[in-house]
């Protein structure tokens, strides 16, 4: 599983020029499933992004997680993170996870992110989305499930 992570002071998500999400100060989560992913990853990926350190504290230092302000997590379903580029110049998606498994493990994510106590926003599955986010910093993390094990 992997995630793009960004700090945001706001950022909404709209589909067909509808707002389907909204948030305020906290992270704009961008998800992508593997086809090799496991409810395991999902768990993880919320846990470590729920504690995550990347808002300040008052020396100015990253100690603070969205559990700790309060903050929220707009949560965005990408299977573009599993796109390779390394062949050609059209990105391939073999290792990106099938609808089912990908809404399954996307889902599971944004309830585990809920029973932390952290309100969550979506963005619809398998719709063509427009995100619209005030980065904040900007503070952007990568994080990939495969590559800590």
């Amino acid at each position: 599983m992997r995630a793009v992570v960004q700090r945001v002071s706001r950022a909404r998500v709209e589909v067909e020029g509808e707002i389907v999400g909204r948030i305020g100060r906290g992270l704009v989560v961008f998800l992508g499933v593997g086809k090799e992913d496991a409810p395991a990853d999902s768990d993880y990926m919320a846990g470590k992004i729920s504690g995550l350190r990347i808002f300040e504290d008052k020396e100015g230092l990253m100690n603070l997680s969205v559990q700790d302000i309060g903050a929220e997590i707009l949560s965005i379903s990408q299977f573009t993170l599993y796109g390779d580029c390394r062949k050609g110049r059209r990105p391939g998606f073999s290792d990106a996870a099938p609808p089912g498994l990908a809404e399954e493990l996307y889902e599971r994510f944004n309830e585990n992110l809920c029973r932390e106590g952290i309100t969550v926003a979506k963005g619809r599955f398998q719709a063509e989305m427009r995100i619209v986010a005030d980065n904040d910093g900007p503070v952007t993390m990568l994080l990939d499930s495969k590559k800590l094990f």
